[in-house]
Parts: C-alpha cells; sequence; structure tokens
C-alpha cells in the first residue's frame, strides 16, 4: 500500500531504483525512508517555529501588547534565539528518576505528529503514501500522546508531574470517543476510510454537511492537544507545570515541539475531512485552479490556527470536573446525535444531486443549532459542583499527599 498511488514515496523509490543495480532495491526502500524522515524532522521545526512565533505575535494583538520586537526585524528570530536558549541550558534529572522512561517520554510525544504527517494530502497528488485506513491510522496514533504523557509523569518521580499525567491521560482517553464518534459521519458520506479519498469526495465541504460533527471534532482536539480552555494537564497555578514539570533544555524543547506539532497535524486533519482539504472552495471541482493545490492547503491551515489561537486568548481555563462532564454530558451525546442523523440521511438519500445536497446542508444546520443551543441551555442551568468528579478528585488528593 506504501507504493500505492502517485505518491511522493513511490516517486522517490523509483528514482533511487532507476539508479541502483539489480539486487539492491531495498537499499531504495531505506533511503527514501531517510530522505523523508529528514525532511519531515525539519519541516516540523520550521512550521512549529513559525506557529510559535505567529502565536505570540497574536496573543500579544488581542491581549494589547507588542509580543516579540526586539530579535530580527519584527522579531522574527525569536524561535531561534529561544532554540538556543534551550540548547545550552543544563539538563538537569532527578536523582530518584527512572532514567529510561524519563529520557524516552519526549521522543514518544513527538512521534505521532511526525507519523500522521505521512498519510495527509497537502496538494493534488502530493502525499506520501495513501493509506486505506488512512482516519483510523490518525486516530490511533494521536492515542499514543497519552502513553507519552504519563510516562513523563511516572518517570520524573514527582508528585506534581505524575498528577498532570494522570489528569492528561482521563482527558484524553475522554476526549478520543467523541473525537472518533464524530469521523464516522465523514465516513458515511464518504464511503472511504482514505484521507485522500475522503477529500475526492467532498463535492461540497463535508463542514456543510457535517456541522455538528465539525464542531465536536475541533472541541475535542483542542482537548487532545492540551490547548487553553483545556490545558488543565500544565495548570501552572496548581501542579506547577504538570507532567514535564522537571523536564529542561532540550528535553522540554522537544515537548514543546510535540505539542505544537499536534497542533499543526490536526489543523491539516481537520481541513482534509471536513475543509476539503487542497480544493479551492471557490471553483467546483473538475475546474482550471488558479492557485496551486498546496497553496490552498496551507491558508487553510493557517485559519484553523488562527482560530484555535484565537480561542485560547478568550476562554479561560476550565475545572478539571467541568472538562470531564464536558466530554461525556455534551460532546458525546452530540456526536452520537450526529451519528444517529446522518445515518438517516445516507439511508434515505444515498446518492444526493445538487438540490438534495443543500436539502441536507440545510437539515444539519438546524440539527447542530438546535443541539448546540439546546445541550447549552441544560448544561448552563445545572450548577457544577467543583467535587463532582469525586473519584478522579480523590484520587488527585492521595498522588498529593
Amino acid at each position: 500500500m506504501i507504493l500505492a498511488g502517485n505518491s511522493l514515496y513511490r516517486n522517490i523509490y523509483g528514482f533511487f531504483v532507476g539508479l541502483l543495480p539489480d539486487g539492491l532495491s531495498w537499499l531504495g526502500l531505506v533511503i527514501t525512508g531517510l530522505i523523508l524522515a529528514f525532511v519531515f524532522v525539519n519541516a516540523l521545526m520550521i512550521f512549529v517555529a513559525g506557529v510559535v512565533y505567529l502565536e505570540r505575535r497574536v496573543l500579544g494583538r488581542f491581549q494589547s501588547r507588542l509580543g516579540p520586537n526586539r530579535v530580527g526585524p519584527f522579531g522574527a528570530l525569536q524561535p531561534i534565539a529561544d532554540l538556543l536558549k534551550m540548547v545550552f541550558k543544563e539538563d538537569v534529572v532527578p536523582a530518584a528518576a527512572d532514567k529510561l522512561v524519563f529520557a524516552a517520554a519526549p521522543i514518544v510525544m513527538v512521534v505521532p505528529a511526525l507519523a500522521m504527517m505521512a498519510v495527509i494530502p497537502y496538494g493534488k497528488n502530493t502525499f506520501v503514501t495513501d493509506l486505506n485506513v488512512g482516519i483510523l491510522f490518525a486516530i490511533a496514533i494521536t492515542s499514543v500522546s497519552s502513553l507519552g504523557i504519563f510516562m513523563a509523569g511516572w518517570g520524573s518521580a514527582n508528585r506534581f508531574a505524575t498528577l498532570g499525567a494522570m489528569r492528561g491521560v482521563a482527558m484524553l482517553v475522554s476526549y478520543e470517543v467523541p473525537m472518533l464518534l464524530s469521523l464516522v459521519g465523514v465516513l458515511l458520506l464518504g464511503g472511504t476510510l482514505s484521507l485522500v479519498g475522503v477529500v475526492d469526495a467532498q463535492r461540497i465541504p463535508f463542514i456543510l454537511l457535517q456541522p455538528l460533527g465539525f464542531l465536536v471534532f475541533l472541541i475535542a482536539a483542542t482537548a487532545e492537544m492540551n490547548r487553553a480552555p483545556f490545558d488543565i494537564v500544565e495548570a501552572d497555578s496548581e501542579i506547577v507545570a504538570g507532567y514535564h514539570t522537571e523536564y529542561s533544555g532540550v528535553k522540554w524543547g522537544v515537548f514543546q515541539l510535540a505539542e505544537y506539532g499536534a497542533m499543526i497535524v490536526s489543523a491539516a486533519v481537520l481541513v482534509t475531512v471536513f475543509l476539503s482539504g487542497w480544493q479551492n472552495p471557490f471553483v467546483p471541482q473538475g475546474w482550471p485552479q488558479v492557485l496551486p493545490s498546496q497553496l490552498w492547503f496551507l491558508l487553510k491551515v493557517g485559519l484553523v490556527l488562527f482560530l484555535l489561537i484565537w480561542v485560547r486568548a478568550t476562554i479561560p481555563r476550565l475545572r478539571i470536573d467541568q472538562i470531564m462532564g464536558f466530554a461525556w454530558k455534551i460532546l458525546f451525546p452530540l456526536a452520537l446525535l450526529n451519528l444517529v442523523v446522518t445515518a438517516v440521511e445516507v439511508q434515505l438519500v444515498p446518492n444526493p444531486n445538487t438540490w438534495q445536497l443543500w436539502v441536507l446542508v440545510a437539515i444539519n444546520l438546524a440539527v447542530a443549532v438546535g443541539a448546540v443551543v439546546g445541550f447549552g441551555a441544560a448544561f448552563g442551568r445545572r450548577r457544577t459542583n467543583p467535587t463532582a468528579s469525586v473519584t478522579l478528585v480523590s484520587l488527585q488528593a492521595e498522588v498529593v499527599r
């Protein structure tokens, strides 16, 4: 499956196989893998540096301050200065820490972002591989982050770090369920698990046919990334810095690389699944495209990243009981409702024509607005008790003791 289709992997592999003598085709696979790994690692670092700079500048605007403006023109070299500072900073390892687990945790955290870059279509015929189970691969690989978080907390031999790790695992496991369910509607509409196939199946962006699924996925992905207002894993006012309290220097930098890398990759998956990927939203399929498809993809990803930064600047941090209750009492029922409505629509109108498609858009928008307003009103009337999550809170108290 790796060599199927017109993929980047296939093209690079074919180039090297043509240069190698017979019997050394395996060496072409090795060289191709090393080249792509080198490109992905460096591309992720460059994009993360750009997103960090963008976030600091945008947050500065939101908060009526300047942001980075000293190092380089408009402060553009600030990420480079931060990187140099981390490289020369002392790498401190607690005496009681599990050295192997402590060192492996940052690597485990950054692997999912790198692995997901291999299945995302960045433009027309621009992808490394077209897995026929690409969506399942993306969901499965993101769950590895919870393992890295727990390894960091447990391996640090620090109670605050362990508490942050426990929060992280509980939150990630809870929000994976509605996120997975929100993608089932896309699978029913697209009829494929391939990310490339999902893009090709979008006659109109699936955000119009799946507005509720889009909302659930966006919120659940934000929680999976530990972004505000779900950054309870790194609640500095309560647990210092959470699971990476004991990390410094390059190891701490790798954690930041993993966090912002997950942000970029999640935005790319959201664009691929709900915003028609690399397609021009203003020109129908099959018509001549004015701008390169890769540029459209980057513009959409940038729009989603700006939305995530906007949310961080606007909504304050939630409590742990509010976060867990929101996952199971709001997002989970909304994801189930979206799944049922989509299944009924696909059963009644399996191959909709143009006017039927827009009727389905109107129905799904009405369902989304009604569900959000109804659940929001019901959740708002309920008096939230800070000790609602009795089991989790009591378990955290035992760890602190």
